[in-house]
């Protein structure tokens, strides 16, 4: 008979040839594999009929009910069975604001079994804390793992960087592993976590699951395929508030022409010179390692391509359009996205309105997230801080001044005026700086993903 036990992330067997991925360790004399194996093994066993023990799993029956009385929507009640169908494994891909944590608390709920739950921020390791604590109450202890706590439950919250150092010491606890954004977890540091636990089935969130590095193709692998997919055009005006679009070009004043179309030809005769071309973060890391090393003209490349940005990002008329943009919507609870610290500050003292980066500290970000929650401010300007784990129902209107070619990005600022409220319009603004390489980013991050939605 073989005996299955778990050690520090691996799963062992002994008193037998278990099936593949199972190896022999030379160094202790025993059969291994990776801890996620779990699952295709005691699969293989039991189609086989080969006589097992498990001594592996420590997983733990737990008895659940939602207090909170909330009736699913159609989609969440789909994505669930689509989940279901798939044996508990797989990836559900839902806009913000539709309710991926309610889908989790019904997953978490009927898969009736010790879970993990891995976000990637503080943050959202305390919201999924309340939202876990509120929903089941008493009848199970949520526990923490990250920012200072170590109090491991059978159903405990975790961060990414929590769970890869402490993956392997209590990987044989959870037989359910949601994870929070999902993008996150093809990162190389992070793929390893799903190995070194033995969890069987698997959630992942996310409203975006590509990744420009090609990542969310190890996604099936590494936490299971995309089984339920909608886009925020199809849940808005029902499920998601109805919301517009608007793109608003901005001209370079002649002086700003200048100065950019100086630092453009020295950054593009850099390109032509070295027979580079950027369509993607993978080029651009090639240029800034080409542009690093050359002695001919690398400096000069790298700092007309940094001129460039700013340029386009800060544009004087830029600064007045958004002046305009908050006096017309005074009324509403506006969102303004830039890209760099430095641009969030400048607008902050500029336009006395509240800025957010990640270099404000923990106590004045929710200081000035609850007032704007409770409509004392009226607006407030963020870097990429706000992009995502943020709940910010009230805000209605958006103001993109600058950004990247992400369409992940894009779509986690337009979620962020999403959340359906009686009478509630949304609208997104984009500040495109014509004639720069704003135009083709605002182009590309607006692209459906290809093959994205049903």
């Amino acid at each position: 008979m073989i005996e299955l036990s778990y050690e520090s992330g691996t799963l062992l067997a002994a008193n037998g040839r278990p099936p593949e991925p199972f190896v022999w360790d030379k160094r202790t004399e025993q059969w291994r594999a990776p801890a996620g194996a779990y699952r295709e093994t005691m699969l293989a066993l039991r189609e086989s009929g080969t006589p097992y023990q498990d001594r592996a799993a420590a997983f733990e029956k737990l008895s659940l009910e939602s207090r909170v009385a909330m009736e699913p929507r159609p989609y969440q009640r789909e994505a669930l069975n689509a989940w279901r169908r798939e044996g508990l494994r797989g990836t559900v891909v839902l806009p913000t604001g539709a309710g991926k944590t309610a889908v989790a608390v019904r997953a978490i709920e009927r898969a009736g079994r010790s879970t993990l739950v891995v976000v990637p921020t503080l943050a959202l390791l305390k919201q999924w804390y309340s939202v876990l604590s509120d929903s089941f109450g008493a009848s199970v202890t949520t526990g923490l793992l990250g920012g200072g706590y170590h109090e491991v439950t059978p159903l405990t919250v975790t961060t990414y960087d929590s769970a890869y150092i402490h993956a392997e010491r209590y990987g044989d606890r959870f037989a359910l592993v949601v994870y929070d954004e999902v993008h996150h977890l093809p990162a190389e540091k992070y793929a390893v976590i799903p190995k070194m636990l033995l969890a069987p089935y698997s959630l992942g969130l996310t409203a975006t699951p590509e990744r420009p590095d090609g990542g969310h193709e190890l996604l099936p692998e590494l936490v299971g395929p995309v089984v339920y997919r909608r886009s925020p055009e199809e849940l808005a005006g029902t499920y998601l508030a109805p919301y517009e679009t608007v793109s608003i070009p901005v001209e370079l004043t002649a002086a700003e022409r200048v100065e950019y179309e100086v630092a453009d030809a020295v950054y593009r005769d850099f390109l032509k010179k070295h027979r580079l071309s950027i369509r993607s973060p993978e080029d651009w890391q090639r240029f800034i390692m080409v542009a690093s090393t050359s002695h001919s003209g690398g400096r000069e490349a790298l700092l007309a391509a940094r001129r460039r940005r700013e340029i386009r990002a800060s544009a004087e008329r830029k600064g007045a359009t958004l002046e305009s943009l908050l006096k017309r919507h005074w009324e509403d609870r506006t969102i303004v996205f830039t890209k760099s610290v430095e641009e969030v500050y400048a607008l902050s003292s500029r336009l006395l309105v509240p800025g957010i980066t990640y270099e404000t500290p923990a106590r004045e970000r929710k200081e000035i997230l609850d007032r704007f929650r409770i409509g004392r401010y009226r607006a407030i300007i963020a870097s990429d801080v706000l992009n995502e784990g943020v709940d910010v129902p009230e805000a209605n209107v958006a103001v993109i001044l600058a950004g990247s070619a992400s369409r992940r990005e894009y779509v986690q600022r337009l979620g962020r005026v999403l959340r359906p409220r009686e009478g509630k319009r949304a609208v997104l603004y984009e500040l495109v700086t014509e004639g720069t390489g704003d135009e083709a980013a605002s182009r590309r991050r607006r692209e459906p993903v290809a093959g994205a939605y049903p």
